[in-house]
């Protein structure tokens, strides 16, 4: 059921879509997904891809949505975890040397922006970032946990995600490797994707759209409908990914619409 009228959703105009498990998994498009952004264009509107993906970049994304999925689209669309952390270090921490846990894709991209990036304990770490990290292994939890427990350094992650949708069902992601240091260590870290309200508010300065006019697409209730409400503007969710029908009734980031699909989304749009 969905809580605000309908008219309401027919004057969006800035659409921000999280991707997997909300536009597709792995590199198959739903079935909707293109023909909602189609409709994006043809109303003059704008689309910005949201994801807590922190392994990839804009470029690679740029990538994958044209061999994978037929779409054509630019770097500047896509508003990843990663890219929130690398503008926060930047302003916040430039040359200043950062302990990183990650994959080397993510430390590259990191060291490609300027940033001083290590993996090991350093006496003049100034703060820590935790990662997604298909690349993870004993050795760098220890070395994680060394720097948390021994200095007196911030904390901060790129997405409290607890699982990540795969084409079998679901995997351990950022949040779920924060809950093992977070036991260890007893440091919460500070997140800097979604649901941080940063996310939905660069959009808007970047598009020029109103709060009215913007509408937040997830999957997932804790990331990107919080992040939605904790950026002030409407959110919708499917139930293609990690959300089910039953979390909506005592969840306390209720979404204003809910739909089975990004085809029955695009469906209500059109009606």
């Amino acid at each position: 059921m969905n809580t605000k009228n309908l008219e309401n959703l027919k004057k969006k105009k800035l659409f921000l879509f999280d991707i997997d498990g909300t536009l597709a998994v792995g590199n198959t498009l739903y079935e909707g997904s293109a023909k909602l952004l189609q409709y994006i264009r043809d109303i003059d509107g704008k689309a910005y891809y949201i994801t807590n993906n922190s392994t990839k970049s804009g470029a690679d994304y740029v990538t994958k949505f044209r061999e994978a999925f037929g779409l054509d689209t630019t770097e500047d669309l896509f508003i990843t975890s990663g890219y929130m952390t690398i503008r926060f270090l930047k302003e916040n921490f430039p040359d200043r040397k950062i302990f990183v846990l990650g994959t080397s894709s993510f430390l590259a991209e990191l060291r490609k922006n300027g940033l001083q990036i290590t993996e090991k304990y350093a006496p003049d770490i100034a703060c820590v970032i935790a990662a997604y990290d298909s690349e993870l292994n004993y050795e760098k939890l220890i070395e994680i946990c060394k720097v948390l427990s021994t200095m007196d350094v911030p904390f901060y992650a790129t997405n409290p995600d607890l699982c990540c949708p795969i084409d079998f069902g679901f995997i351990p992601d950022c949040g779920a490797i924060c809950e093992m240091i977070t036991h260890s260590t007893e440091k919460t870290p500070t997140y800097l994707g979604k649901p941080n309200k940063d996310v939905v508010e660069l959009c808007l300065q970047l598009s020029g759209f109103s709060k009215e006019e913007t509408l937040v697409i997830g999957d997932r209730l804790y990331t990107d409908i919080a992040c939605g409400i904790n950026g002030g503007v409407d959110t919708c969710v499917v139930f293609t990914g990690e959300a089910k029908k039953e979390d909506i009734q005592d969840t306390p980031f209720p979404p204003d619409y809910t739909f089975e699909t990004i085809q029955n989304l695009y469906d209500a749009l059109l009606s």
